[in-house]
């Protein structure tokens, strides 16, 4: 089959790969239908999240038709339309029993790299390096899903991929940095980045009842999606406003009830500091730049929460600590526990709620993936998301 696999930094080829196939009974094979670039498969693109090989299938975000079950998948058949959470989840274990998905305990069979990383291990995900488990990603025309009875969700019938497709990752991820935020009404909200993640994040506010949304980003097109189809009130161009004044100008001096970082590790930004970062990246005493992080904090009201999402690797330097002690702030984070989520997201879709397709900017062949990912790291063509087709 085909697949977009990776074979080192800024090198994504279109290989032929050996199919999946049923490796336990908790197994299903599905071809897959769509597929996405991610915001946080440019991390693995550009060189910054460790243990990649060469030949690593990439795709943590699709969805498709289920083609091969293994005995023990009872709530799945043959033909079924399914999306495909990203994190892997057993379903049985502590984690798993909390909802907390994306920590489940036995579904990461490499912990033991992420424990000597992370103090210990997250669950195992598609497409995303061995220290998450080494699995092939769904930026192929198949996808072997473990525990196939625990995380797929059937798609209705009628319902367009593009509906669908993103209730895998972002769609779930935005929602829960938004709930992360316990907005009441006439909550202020400031969004960094307004990527994918972003957009869903800033929806997400305003569904959850947010008065006052405020999006931050660089680039006029995504800036103009977030006021026009996300539900942004206000919007800062941090090129050409400074982000802290501005956001005290629009909060009379407070600042925002909760700020969420939907950046991550490649954030940018004018000044010093962006430079700094940059230059200890290059040393290798830094893995990440943690500059919206940095910002968000220093932003956020007294008692306030920061919302963290985007996606961080390792290690950052000079964390405002001192601001985020004397303040009593609250700091919420993790990884997506995507199948909490996916059921009462494909509701609120059924309902029109919301449309999650709004922010698809571009669809491509799989055949053109090193293209996509290429466009989407250099933001040409106005690019915010590309969905692939096999």
């Amino acid at each position: 089959m085909k697949a977009n696999c990776w074979h080192g930094k800024r090198d994504m080829r279109v290989d032929d790969v050996p199919d999946p196939k049923i490796l336990n009974q908790r197994d299903a094979i599905v071809r897959v239908t769509s597929t996405a670039i991610c915001g946080s498969d440019l991390h693995l693109y550009n060189g910054f999240i460790p243990t990649m090989k060469k030949g690593d299938v990439l795709g943590h975000e699709f969805m498709g038709e289920v083609v091969e079950l293994g005995r023990d998948v009872k709530n799945l058949k043959i033909g079924d339309r399914v999306v495909v959470p990203f994190p892997i989840a057993c379903g049985a274990c502590f984690a798993c029993e909390a909802q907390m998905f994306s920590l489940c305990e036995n579904s990461n069979p490499n912990a033991w790299i992420a424990e000597k990383l992370m103090g210990h291990s997250p669950a195992g995900a598609f497409g995303y390096t061995h220290m998450l488990g080494g699995f092939a990603g769904g930026q192929a025309e198949y996808a072997r899903v473990p525990f196939a009875d625990v995380g797929p969700l059937k798609v209705p019938d009628g319902m367009p991929d593009d509906q669908a497709l993103f209730l895998s990752d972002i769609l779930p991820t935005g929602y829960m940095g938004a709930e992360m935020c316990d907005i009441k009404p006439g909550d202020t909200v400031a969004v960094w980045g307004c990527g994918p993640v972003g957009q869903f994040a800033i929806a997400s506010a305003r569904m959850l009842g947010a008065e006052r949304i405020i999006a931050i980003d660089r680039f006029a097109e995504r800036l103009a999606m977030a006021s026009a189809k996300a539900g942004a009130t206000d919007t800062i161009h941090y090129e050409e406003q400074d982000v802290l004044d501005t956001l005290k100008d629009l909060t009379g001096g407070v600042g925002p009830d909760a700020c969420i970082d939907a950046v991550g590790t490649e954030a940018h930004a004018p000044g010093f500091m962006y430079a700094y970062d940059r230059f200890k990246q290059a040393l290798m005493l830094e893995s990440d730049r943690p500059l919206a992080l940095r910002q968000a904090v220093m932003a956020c009201r007294n008692g306030g929460t920061v919302s963290v999402i985007g996606v961080y690797g390792g290690f950052i330097d000079k964390f405002p600590m001192g601001s985020f002690m004397n303040r009593s702030l609250t700091m919420r984070t993790g990884q997506c526990h995507v199948q909490r989520y996916m059921k009462p997201l494909l509701e609120r879709i059924e309902r029109g709620d919301i449309d999650p397709s709004f922010v698809i900017t571009h669809h491509m062949k799989l055949d053109e993936a090193p293209d996509g990912y290429a466009m989407f790291a250099k933001k040409q063509d106005d690019c915010i998301k590309i969905v692939m087709t096999p």
